[in-house]
């Protein structure tokens, strides 16, 4: 059977100040595909990210949204940002924090009000719940913010460094938590702990100013890998 694509990257080039920072860039983001994306830092990780995402415009070259094979504006995203944008200061609560994530969509107030607390308790913060954000560790937060991209169960969840600031038993649970999500969620997730995610993706993608997929399922660090 055909995978069914749902992202496709076409000649993708950014440069800012004659400099390169993404080259040559074509693939294809399938439903149901678990993508492990490493590389350098520096080497346009996040740019990818963001530019899949349509936070950023490339300097060349296009990013298409499918949906049975026709081009639509409609893609349900989750997003986890690698370094949080929350002013620590501004007054919100965890709670809202984690239900801003179904904003823009048609969730109903009892059934978003459900979920607010299904989420709050599955990233373990039920007793920060009504907490402003300024009185959270940086772990925390973290987790607040994964909440706000999962809450909505969006077609593609999208992780930059899910585990940045969060202890080693909270970085065990969230491997449990993306390995479950996998099972009806498209991700991408960018990591440098390669050694647990390599062996729960489908898809290895390098990404060092331009694009590797690996195909060696043994690539356990950075870049020891088969290329195309």
């Amino acid at each position: 059977m055909t995978p069914e694509t749902i992202i496709s990257l076409r000649d993708i080039n950014q440069s800012w100040d004659r400099r390169t920072v993404l080259s040559d860039i074509n693939f294809d983001v399938n439903r149901g595909d678990f993508i492990a994306i490493t590389g350098p830092n520096g080497g346009g990780k996040t740019t990818l990210l963001r530019i899949i995402l349509r936070l950023l415009r490339p300097t060349s070259g296009t990013v298409t949204y499918l949906r049975d094979g026709q081009p639509t504006n409609n893609l349900s995203v989750g997003y986890l940002p690698q370094k949080n944008m929350i002013d620590s200061r501004f007054p919100i609560t965890v709670e809202e924090v984690v239900a801003s994530g179904l904003i823009g969509g048609k969730t109903d107030k009892s059934t978003a009000a459900e979920l607010t607390r299904e989420t709050v308790r599955l990233m373990g913060l039920e007793e920060h719940a009504a907490k402003s954000i300024g009185s959270l560790s940086g772990g925390q937060l973290q987790r607040a913010l994964l909440g706000r991209a999962i809450i909505s169960r969006p077609r593609l969840l999208v992780l930059d460094e899910p585990l940045s600031y969060v202890d080693k038993q909270f970085e065990h649970y969230i491997y449990d938590l993306v390995a479950e999500l996998s099972h009806t969620t498209t991700i991408l997730l960018v990591s440098h702990e390669m050694s647990t995610i390599a062996g729960m993706a489908n898809r290895h993608l390098i990404i060092d100013h331009t694009l590797h997929e690996c195909h060696s399922q043994h690539h356990l660090v950075h870049y020891d890998c088969d290329c195309d």
